[in-house]
């Protein structure tokens, strides 16, 4: 089973719900995704929202290897994606030499803000942990104490690790930050980190497109569905 951990903000429902889609929609394996929802953290995940904090997952994420009991293989992704390649394709890239893997961007973002006034934040290691291939067994500094206690920064730029030979690096394609990376027809991950098409402020964005195809067909299966009963 292909475990999936997606950040999940009330805000964003519609995202996370068309991105489960896309995932599942090209999976070639068995897929579980599972939102990491503040509301069922309650009493474990007790670390006060930051005003830099721009999504409900912005620190929560980093209690997936924990969600998973330190065991086995799960991928992170924030919601303000689509998934436009089969997730089984870098399951397979998995390398136990590192306890994470990640698309290690070069992101100094030029904008102030982003996606309903959140202040756009800059710092090393900039969007590295939005999507996250992780070695649950080597990634027990993860507690819960310690999420809910570390800084933004140790957390983002991976000081739990102790060092940066432990991270390893991803194909730019598993994630593609719209309206920075140059467009690229293998993108397999579409990240959009500034704001996605279903803010009307983005509605024309790099990927607007393919996101309505992908909502759209989530819509349709669902009437499909309905009307099958």
């Amino acid at each position: 089973m292909i475990r999936v951990f997606v950040g999940y903000d009330p805000r964003e429902a519609v995202a996370f719900s068309v991105l489960a889609h896309s995932i599942h929609a090209r999976a070639s394996q068995p897929v579980s995704v599972t939102p990491v929802r503040l509301s069922e953290l309650q009493g474990i995940y007790t670390r006060p929202r930051n005003e830099l904090q721009s999504t409900d997952f912005s620190f929560s994420r980093f209690l997936t290897p924990w969600l998973c009991d330190y065991q086995g293989w799960a991928i992170f992704m924030d919601c303000d994606m689509i998934a436009l390649d089969d997730i089984a394709s870098l399951w397979r890239l998995a390398d136990e030499r590192f306890a994470v893997q990640v698309v290690k961007h070069h992101h100094v973002p030029k904008e102030r803000t982003k996606f309903l006034g959140a202040t756009q934040t800059r710092y090393d290691k900039k969007n590295w942990s939005s999507v996250m291939l992780m070695n649950c067994a080597r990634c027990r500094a993860l507690t819960p104490d310690y999420v809910n206690g570390a800084t933004g920064l140790e957390l983002h730029q991976f000081k739990w690790l102790g060092s940066d030979d432990l991270i390893g690096e991803l194909p730019g394609r598993w994630n593609h930050l719209v309206g920075y990376d140059a467009p690229r027809p293998d993108a397999a991950i579409v990240h959009f980190t500034i704001g996605g098409p279903y803010f009307e402020e983005y509605r024309d964005c790099e990927y607007a497109s393919e996101w309505r195809r992908e909502r759209d067909d989530m819509l349709a299966v669902q009437s499909r569905e309905k009307a099958a009963v």
